[in-house]
């Protein structure tokens, strides 16, 4: 939301009062009797400029339809939730159309989404079947870094990352009951790297 005014901030406090006490807005010539503005072309103008900048959300036409915007969540964050992603023997990757609300600290950039864990492949780096993990997407990881990898196109799987000498790549789980996974560069497709851990507690 753009700077405000002072006069702007003090018809948005008004008007912030008026719909907590009241359950609706104000009228324009209530608005322009507590602010001693006689001409409604005034008011009117001044709650334009509001609207411009975001403070109020209007439908015109109407003598009481005006709002203030929902005021977000502080410290939480509505990111895309893209489905499951394997712990395990990689599935078929499936996006969902659903969002998630996480911590704030987890976005260090916009191209953050969620994925739904399934399976143990990871549970000795904390990461349980079940659990929802906050990842960055990009092209690219270091060794040792734990990123949702696509092998052969599109089975989806989350390990952590290291380059061979022999030119292959070890998609290595954290779980000593199960073994490696080694695929050519050329049918692998990295994602993103994790960067964060929700988990549900039932």
């Amino acid at each position: 939301m753009a700077t405000l005014t002072k006069r702007q901030k003090q018809m948005v406090d008004f008007l912030e009062r008026y719909i907590s006490e009241h359950g609706y807005a104000p009228t324009l010539a209530e608005i322009g009797e507590y602010f001693g503005l006689s001409s409604l072309a005034t008011v009117h103008k001044h709650l334009r400029n509001l609207e411009q900048k975001g403070a109020i959300q209007r439908q015109h036409n109407h003598s009481r339809a005006l709002e203030l915007p929902k005021a977000k969540q502080p410290g939480v964050r509505e990111i895309k939730l893209h489905g499951t992603v394997a712990a395990g023997v990689p599935i078929e990757a499936i996006e969902a159309n659903e969002t998630i609300s996480v911590p704030e600290e987890f976005i260090r950039r916009d191209e953050t989404f969620c994925l739904r864990v399934k399976g143990e492949s990871m549970i000795e780096d904390g990461i349980r079947d079940g659990d929802y993990i906050i990842v960055e997407s990009r092209d690219f990881a270091d060794n040792g870094e734990t990123v949702i990898a696509l092998v052969g196109g599109n089975e989806a799987t989350v390990k952590k990352f290291y380059r061979e000498p022999d030119g292959r790549v070890r998609l290595q789980p954290a779980n000593a009951s199960m073994q490696p996974i080694f695929v050519d560069p050329n049918d692998l497709s990295i994602r993103g790297v994790v960067v964060g851990l929700m988990r549900h507690y039932r």
